[in-house]
């Protein structure tokens, strides 16, 4: 049975978001490519989807153990879509490189809406004896 090696959640206001992402510094700079044209495509319900996408990306640097440090920035950390609509992430650069660190395999993602709120929740399991095993 996998390990859990790491946890995170994080909440982000999507009237906050909506602001941010009207700058397009911001939106190409923390949003890759793919999550981009994911959002393009949301309509009335991008800045909700952008506000859960960097909840997520939140999420995952805490579950990292790092936040938004040492390398581990919201563009090396992509939420992607399955074809369902459920949630993934796909870690680059210095992400990937602690999440190999730490031991990690799969990376689960949760995320939902209400309101003016959306909220991630990040787990990681390890794939393998993790720090500390003998």
């Amino acid at each position: 049975m996998p390990e859990v090696i790491g946890i995170g959640m994080d909440l982000c206001a999507v009237s906050r978001m909506e602001k941010a992402i009207a700058k397009e510094h911001f939106y190409t700079r923390v949003f890759l490519e793919g999550e981009r044209a994911y959002l393009d495509g949301k309509g009335k319900t991008r800045a909700q989807s952008a506000a859960a996408m960097f909840a997520a990306k939140e999420a995952v640097a805490k579950a990292l153990g790092t936040g938004f440090a040492g390398g581990v920035e919201p563009w090396v950390i992509e939420v992607t879509h399955e074809e369902r609509g459920a949630p993934g992430i796909r870690l680059h650069g210095d992400a990937l490189a602690r999440l190999e660190a730490l031991g990690g395999g799969r990376v689960l993602l949760s995320l939902t809406h209400e309101g003016d709120m959306s909220m991630a929740f990040a787990v990681i399991e390890g794939c393998g004896p993790g720090p500390g095993a003998e």
